[in-house]
């Protein structure tokens, strides 16, 4: 990803100043629940007072909360920071809508990159589109190939698992009728067998590894564009859910461990590092991996990703039966049970939480049966989950609990948006569509929760994907019907699966509560969604973002709903 350096301007390493404040008249909810408290003091980034107000100092600034909901920092169990960064400062497709307006986009990148150097080599890489904006959800290269037909392009969709090129990409990768589909991946084609330009899961490696490296300074901004975002939405710890070269991106490992070696990276992360598809030698990986292993400071490395399955979309999420629509089939499953079972053991032997991607029921239950299999030589003190969870077979639910495995939601994708109406709906068919995304059956049995966005897949503001948990819908979406409401929960569960429920995960110490002494990590909204009519949830704003005892985010001063 190269970003358009007019947007991502070097910046010097901040002099950040720890917080004095005295928020008051907030209603204040610890991680677990509302306390009587109405205010808390800060003092030199720590909470010095919770419930009165601590001596002040001559810079102490006092925020009327005006009744709005003070939380811990929300903390995003599933996110892709850099790469949402560098997709924002780069050919950035995640607001458009329709095929009419990203192509719009694409040509005003292309004319304002057109001076980089000769067209073969001047790529232009970008994400954020739709498939909802698409016949099948399947751009073809003709589409791109009106724009420019010298220079390559590849575009990645919003979900990141596919990817669009135009036929000068293809050409540079050597992609045509004759190229074998790699294992686990999809390249679609035409009547006569030729690719159109979208490639699926790791079909997308065909094109990417010809991207030139992107530089050190670029990921840098990346990052820092990213972690600024999240702030803005009161998010002030997270879980990078891939850390390691993936679709094009190159590994951001190293971009952390300078931000938090300069100070820059003020949140605290856990990197989840990635698990390659084609690993043969498994106690090889784990050797390699334990190498890049980082226990302490700001940013560590303490998780392992693996990614089981695609999506419903593509069709190549795994599922138990066959897709019901024309295509039919029983989508791709990257690892075989013997795979799972040998890299979780040595994993979870080796000190690492393992976070699985998991779409389709087939995966879901792929990955409880590798946890099952650990046994009693499991650690007893493991933060094993898996994420996205949208197709569980009921009889798998209960087994999250009863297997000590979280479940990391991905809230905002419970509800009949486009994607949903159109691609998924008609290939899960009736049951299954009722088998989506079950909170309520989670949250019932005793499953542990954690919350995340996995932007840029979707918007990282907690209170949208916090409406969609209790209402089953967004106003957003094409279809206000909410989508299996049995399965709605509380605000309450919502906001303690992302603020405490997360922290969990990540074994924070600092974030996931309000404790005297304690660095701040704090988000104040403009208002309280626990008093709200359900259906303006999505209304909320963040006001104030602290984090690790910076204020990094403030519009305090700004008009507020009063």
């Amino acid at each position: 990803m190269t970003p358009d350096p007019s947007a991502a301007p070097a910046a010097a390493t901040p002099a950040y100043t720890p917080a004095d404040l005295d928020i008051v008249d907030a209603v204040v909810f610890d991680g677990g629940e509302v306390i009587p408290a109405t205010s808390v003091s800060i003092r030199d980034g720590r909470i010095a007072a919770l419930g009165e107000l601590a001596p002040a100092t001559p810079d102490t600034r006092t925020v009327d909360a005006r009744g709005g909901l003070l939380t811990p920092g929300f903390v995003d169990a599933h996110v892709h920071t850099t790469f949402g960064g560098l997709e924002s400062l780069g050919c950035d497709l995640s607001g458009t809508h329709g095929a009419d307006e990203v192509r719009a986009v694409v040509a005003d990148h292309l004319a304002a990159t057109a001076d980089r150097g000769e067209a073969s080599a001047n790529w232009l890489v970008g994400g954020g589109w739709s498939m909802a904006d698409f016949a099948g959800g399947v751009p073809t290269a003709d589409l791109l190939d009106d724009l420019s037909a010298d220079r390559p392009i590849l575009l990645l969709s919003a979900d990141h698992h596919s990817a669009w090129v135009n036929s000068a990409a293809m050409r540079l990768a050597g992609l045509d009728a004759r190229t074998p589909t790699p294992e686990g991946g999809v390249i679609e084609k035409d009547t006569a067998g030729e690719p159109i330009g979208c490639l699926h899961e790791s079909a997308m490696d065909l094109v990417s590894s010809h991207l030139p490296p992107t530089s050190d300074e670029d990921l840098r901004a990346g990052l820092l564009a990213g972690q600024s975002y999240l702030a803005s939405f009161g998010v002030t710890a997270w879980m990078d859910a891939i850390v390691g070269d993936y679709g094009g991106h190159r590994s951001n490992f190293d971009s952390y461990v300078r931000a938090a070696e300069s100070g820059e990276l003020t949140a605290e992360v856990v990197g989840s590092l990635w698990w390659p598809r084609d690993v043969d030698d498994v106690p090889a990986q784990v050797a390699e991996l334990t190498t890049r292993r980082r226990t302490d400071g700001s940013f560590r490395t303490t998780s392992v990703k693996f990614m089981l399955d695609g999506i419903v979309e593509s069709r190549t999420a795994a599922m138990s039966e066959e897709y019901t629509c024309g295509c039919g089939g029983f989508g791709t499953s990257y690892f075989t049970r013997e795979h799972l079972n040998e890299a979780f053991a040595a994993l979870d032997a080796a000190g690492f939480d393992i976070h699985c991607h998991a779409i389709g029921d087939a995966a879901v239950r792929a990955a409880l049966d590798a946890f099952a299999a650990l046994g009693a030589d499991r650690r007893p003190d493991a933060r094993h989950h898996i994420a996205h969870v949208q197709v569980v077979d009921p009889a798998d639910i209960p087994r999250f609990a009863d297997l000590g495995i979280t479940a990391n939601l991905q809230a905002l994708w419970a509800s009949r948006d486009e994607q949903m109406v159109d691609l998924n709906i008609p290939c899960l068919g009736e049951q299954r569509t009722d088998w989506q995304y079950p909170f309520r059956g989670f949250a019932d049995s005793g499953t542990h929760l954690a919350m995340g966005s996995d932007w840029p897949v979707s918007t990282p503001n907690p209170w949208d994907a916090i409406h969609v948990a209790v209402n089953r819908s967004h106003p957003e979406s094409s279809d206000p019907a909410p989508l299996v409401p049995a399965q709605a929960i509380d605000v309450a569960t919502a906001l303690r699966a992302y603020t405490a429920g997360s922290a969990h995960l990540l074994r924070s110490e600092a974030n996931g509560g309000i404790r005297l002494g304690e660095r701040a990590n704090l988000a104040l909204a403009d208002r309280n969604p626990l008093d709200l009519d359900p259906g303006r949830i999505s209304e909320t704003r963040t006001a104030l973002t602290i984090a690790g005892g910076i204020v990094v985010h403030d519009t305090t001063s700004e008009e507020r709903p009063s």
